[in-house]
């Protein structure tokens, strides 16, 4: 799969499963934050050590580390929309000012969904850089170890 095609499963699979203000809601949250810190320690690992087996296939580094930093927003935001969702899924809404408490929990809830989306848009439009075409014999060189010095004491 290649990193394009990784973040859009990612914003797929947020789209197909939305974030209420319930127990469900929650567990989809914490279900997306998983996905998105495994895409972008993929990502950074990738543009850091070209771990990937299709290494010839990868965006430059730079486009995969700035798309990286974009999906790192999207958590932070996620992380930041916890809160209020926590807050929901766990207060009753029995008085007048619960509920309209909650109002500014929906509000503040939809406000760090939006933005982490927005960063997710910009992960993926990172991704649209045109890509050198690669050789059709191209090789894969070996990662070089530096040798081992003992030093004498």
């Amino acid at each position: 799969m290649t990193a394009r095609d990784a973040v859009d499963a990612v914003s797929a699979d947020i789209r197909d499963h939305r974030i209420s203000g319930d127990g469900t809601g929650l567990f989809n949250a914490v279900r997306h934050l998983d996905l998105l810190c495994h895409l972008t320690a993929r990502m950074a690992a990738d543009a850091e050590y070209q771990l990937a087996p299709n290494v010839a296939g990868l965006p430059p580094t730079k486009t995969l580390g700035a798309s990286a930093g974009h999906l790192g927003r999207a958590i932070a935001h996620y992380t930041q929309a916890l809160a209020p969702l926590i807050t929901l899924t766990t207060t009753p809404q029995d008085t007048l000012q619960q509920k309209l408490d909650s109002l500014d929990h929906h509000r503040s809830l939809r406000i760090h969904l939006n933005d982490a989306s927005r960063a997710l848009a910009a992960a993926r439009t990172a991704l649209d850089v045109p890509q050198p075409r690669a050789a059709a014999s191209t090789t894969v060189p070996a990662l070089r170890h530096a040798p081992s010095v003992r030093r004498r004491t």
